[in-house]
């Protein structure tokens, strides 16, 4: 069983930074996805076991995951953050190594969600 257990969230504004952080027991194929009100649970970045990362192109140049595996945390650092980046973010985790960055069902645990709000 994996508890993964998201914080860093907040209210930023336009052009502002966060750090969203994800403790998950185990090396784990990792992801970070968004949803926002009324809208499906989209990709935004993933890190593979063994560290190759895959971001979405909306976020592409402006977030950075990584992952520190000594304290079994995987990070998305969020830059430049703009109105549109505002959702409840989620972390995710695979014990697969062969997985598909960007699909929902391909991740076997989920967080309870982080809200992040950019004002303009």
């Amino acid at each position: 069983q994996v508890q993964l257990v998201e914080s860093g969230g907040g209210l930023v504004q336009a052009g502002g930074s966060l750090r969203l952080s994800c403790a998950a027991s185990g090396r784990t194929f990792m992801g970070w996805f968004r949803q926002a009100p009324g809208k499906e649970r989209e990709f935004v970045a993933a890190i593979s076991c063994g560290g190759s990362t895959y971001n979405a192109d909306s976020v592409k140049g402006r977030f950075i995951i990584s992952r520190d595996n000594a304290k079994n945390t995987v990070y998305l650092q969020m830059n430049s953050l703009k109105p549109e980046d505002t959702a409840v973010y989620y972390c995710a985790a695979s014990f697969g190594c062969t997985v598909v960055p960007g699909r929902v069902t391909a991740y076997d645990y989920w967080g309870q969600g982080t809200q992040v709000t950019v004002s303009s």
